[in-house]
């Protein structure tokens, strides 16, 4: 894919020398005159700290996509200038409802992003199930 706004320019790739898969992409390539979005790690906590669905994966996921959601609009960006998901999962979890969640979001989105996803002993708080990190270019 290759989408060219004003003097801005994010290919994401996925070249026929590596895996593919629809669900994302390998490489991502931005040139011009954007700018970077770098959103730390988001749990399922609300914006007065309350931990939203303790023990339910999906319920969770949910939360941490508002929050995302959110993050993104303070910074005048939206899901489909996402290009890197990084995704983090309590082992021991089943992944699948949290990808059902993110899937439905994902169906807006021309091309999928970069993700990586990688089981972890355990995050900041023992009630989080996931946490999820961002990176989004955003033409200038």
């Amino acid at each position: 894919m290759d989408v060219s706004i004003e003097k801005a320019e994010v290919q994401l790739l996925s070249p026929n020398s590596l895996q593919k898969n629809p669900a994302y992409s390998q490489v991502a390539v931005v040139k011009g005159s954007v700018k970077t979005v770098y959103i730390g790690g988001q749990n399922a906590v609300t914006e007065a700290g309350e931990i939203i669905g303790k023990g339910d994966m999906k319920a969770q996921a949910t939360q941490i996509l508002k929050n995302l959601q959110n993050a993104l609009k303070a910074a005048d960006a939206t899901f489909a200038n996402i290009i890197k998901w990084n995704i983090y999962i309590l082992q021991g979890q089943n992944i699948q409802p949290a990808l059902e969640v993110f899937q439905n979001e994902m169906k807006t989105m021309s091309h999928p992003p970069l993700i990586t996803g990688v089981f972890v002993a355990g995050l900041a708080n023992p009630e989080f199930l996931l946490e999820i990190e961002a990176i989004a270019v955003v033409p200038e």
